[in-house]
């Protein structure tokens, strides 16, 4: 075989899907409506770079995570740095905020961003290797009642989308005051079954026996069920921040369950921990999920800033909404000859001043034809120009969807589509 037919065909990357128009729309409509709530709670849009020093990511999501140690894309670069492009996106804010001195802004550190992420991972239903996130930070605020605050922004944007069937886990995993008592307890509890935990688990259970609860092996999740609880370990600061969240919960109206071993799946968290689940999305069922890091700024070498935000994949939220995509409206030419063609380009161009999409196609038809395509793509409206068009400088409209048709001039014809002004012939 030679020539165009012996070349290999390529496909995307396994684990990677095109975003076809047919489902763009979709993006979109989840994307503004994201947008305009955020906007509403005083956050602004923040894009960071899609790649970022290795070492960004190994202190801010921890060492030992499984991000870290099986799931980062890691290169080196010609200048032969380690590059990373990032699994996550707050250990990028933080460097933003740090590196910039945000801090020192009067603009409140409320941050929203839309994007890419990229994990090694098996790829399954709604979980890619490149995959996206809607994610919001809060930096500066120590009270429960921003906690309590973005659950209900969350809340608010799944309503939004038509996303039903929703409850709320949530958790405090102490601080750095409470947090080694029981890390030394659940240490202890995790190495006295070490036998029978899986592979993975046995190696967590002496280097972050926390990590065990984010396990998928059933058999792994069973026994941890029986370690001792975060909640019977924490200091009176994070027991007094954990009842004044769930207080603001309850102001909100908000249902939820305390979730003892809810620790989410990166090592900076401190206190809050939530996720936000539906029975829709099948086995992998949190559509949001986040928590407090009051620590990871100060750690970063920046000021002692406190942190807490959210992130929902995109493709996992897309499967469970209901949203519903506004009918296309648009003004398809049908045209016969080249001085016709003409006059359709300066014609659609006018239109398209007026807000009104069109579409003229470069291909040669008859006018049959021209109906028959039109009908296919779903336009609205069909607008004939053919010789008597030309030649009177009026041209004719059909209304596709009533099977109406309409004679006039084009500033007519637009108040017609705009539905400013009925000007029905014959």
């Amino acid at each position: 075989m030679s020539g165009e037919q012996g070349k290999k065909v390529i496909s995307a990357i396994k684990g990677t899907k095109d975003i076809l128009p047919s489902e763009v729309r979709l993006w979109q409509i989840a994307e503004a409506t994201a947008r305009e709530i955020f906007e509403l709670y005083g956050y602004r849009e923040l894009r960071a770079p899609v790649i970022e020093p290795t070492e960004l990511f190994e202190r801010g999501t921890g060492a030992s995570s499984d991000i870290v140690t099986k799931e980062m894309y890691t290169f080196t670069d010609k200048g032969g740095r380690s590059i990373t492009l990032r699994p996550e996106y707050t250990p990028s804010v933080v460097r933003a905020i740090i590196e910039h001195r945000l801090d020192l802004q009067p603009q409140p550190l409320r941050f929203y961003y839309i994007g890419p992420m990229f994990r090694y991972d098996r790829p399954q239903k709604g979980r890619y290797r490149q995959f996206h996130q809607i994610d919001i930070e809060v930096f500066g605020e120590k009270d429960p009642a921003i906690d309590a605050e973005i659950l209900e922004m969350a809340h608010r944007l799944l309503s939004s989308l038509g996303v039903t069937g929703v409850f709320t886990l949530v958790n405090s995993v102490g601080c750095k005051k409470c947090r080694p008592a029981y890390g030394q307890k659940l240490r202890e509890a995790a190495l006295a079954v070490k036998e029978q935990l899986c592979p993975d688990c046995q190696r967590k259970s002496e280097l972050n026996p926390l990590r065990i609860f984010d396990c998928k092996v059933e058999s792994c999740r069973a026994l941890a069920a029986g370690f001792p609880r975060i909640t019977d370990f924490l200091c009176e600061e994070c027991r007094e921040h954990f009842k004044k969240f769930r207080e603001y919960l309850d102001l909100y109206g908000i249902s939820y369950r305390v979730e003892p071993t809810l620790v989410r799946g990166l090592d900076y968290y401190t206190k809050t921990a939530f996720e936000i689940v539906t029975e829709e999305a099948g086995a992998q069922n949190a559509i949001c999920g986040g928590g407090r890091y009051d620590d990871m700024v100060r750690e970063f070498g920046g000021p002692d800033l406190c942190g807490i935000g959210f992130a929902m994949g995109v493709e996992r939220l897309l499967s469970v909404a209901r949203i519903k995509v506004p009918e296309r409206s648009f003004v398809y030419f049908a045209y016969l000859g080249e001085e016709a063609k003409k006059e359709s380009l300066k014609l659609a161009r006018n239109l398209r001043s007026e807000g009104i999409e069109c579409l003229v196609e470069f291909k040669e038809r008859k006018m049959k034809d021209h109906f028959s395509r039109a009908n296919k793509l779903g336009a609205e409206w069909v607008l004939i120009v053919g010789e008597d068009e030309l030649r009177k400088g009026k041209f004719q409209l059909k209304d596709m969807t009533k099977a109406r048709q309409f004679e006039g001039s084009l500033i007519e014809l637009a108040s017609i589509i705009k539905g400013k002004k009925i000007l029905e012939t014959g």
